[in-house]
């Protein structure tokens, strides 16, 4: 359920074009951008963080606090950026600023994927990052997972809603023992992990690698940082 204190932080992000302050977190216009930290801004549908990227379906520009967004229509509409921005990180952090507008119950707007190659006889491992959401009628919830050779886990806690049709910052942090999900800067949860570093591959964004849980909303902006950042460091669109 949502309560008046995920309420509160909601009006200060809509607020945040006037460089207000979010609780436990950067201005909204941020720090400048550190030198090992990738900055993927969707304000455009090719060459997302100057690496190549195809649009399928029919993404578009929309309005945002912050400038241009993408706008995901939970049908058919995604962006393939040919990067896995954190491959060979033994630490990291993934940072997304996003609005999500309801729709399907299972919806995956962020899958950064290793490119293969196993053994012959065996099958890939499946090595990824993924954030995802659960939407239940005018609510949300946050699904953060990364599975490896050395590790298969999710972040996800249904009771910990929020409201739909909203701007919010998410992010997923290892800071080389232990695996934590945020909401606007409000840890979710965590646990121990046996992290290995992932190899170079791809990403999806508004869906699935393989083309389901289509995402129905926005997104403005990921970060992706190979080292664990606490909540007072993480970063905000300009």
């Amino acid at each position: 359920m949502s309560d008046p204190t995920a309420l509160n932080r909601r009006s200060l992000l809509a607020a945040g074009a006037t460089g207000v302050l979010l609780p436990g977190c950067a201005s909204v216009a941020g720090p400048a951008t550190a030198s090992d930290q990738k900055v993927w801004t969707f304000d455009r549908l090719t060459d997302i963080g100057g690496v190549a990227t195809a649009a399928e379906g029919g993404p578009a520009l929309v309005d945002s606090p912050w400038g241009k967004a993408v706008k995901f229509d939970g049908v058919d509409d995604a962006l393939f950026i040919e990067e896995h921005p954190l491959a060979g990180a033994t630490a990291w952090t993934i940072e997304a600023l996003f609005r999500p507008d309801g729709g399907n119950f299972e919806q995956r707007f962020m899958h950064l994927a290793e490119t293969e190659t196993p053994p012959a006889g065996q099958p890939p491992v499946g090595t990824r990052f993924l954030f995802e959401i659960r939407v239940v009628e005018t609510e949300w919830y946050l699904d953060a997972f990364t599975k490896g050779p050395t590790y298969n886990h999710t972040l996800i806690f249904p009771e910990k809603r929020f409201p739909i049709g909203q701007w919010f910052h998410v992010a997923q942090t290892y800071d080389g023992t232990t695996y934590r999900s945020f909401v606007d800067g409000v840890l979710q949860g965590e646990a121990p992990l046996a992290f290995t570093p992932q190899g170079p591959g791809r990403s999806s964004v508004g869906v699935r690698m393989n083309k389901v849980s289509w995402f129905n909303g926005a997104i403005r902006e990921a970060r992706f940082t190979p080292r664990g950042l606490t909540p007072d460091q993480f970063t905000r669109p300009g």
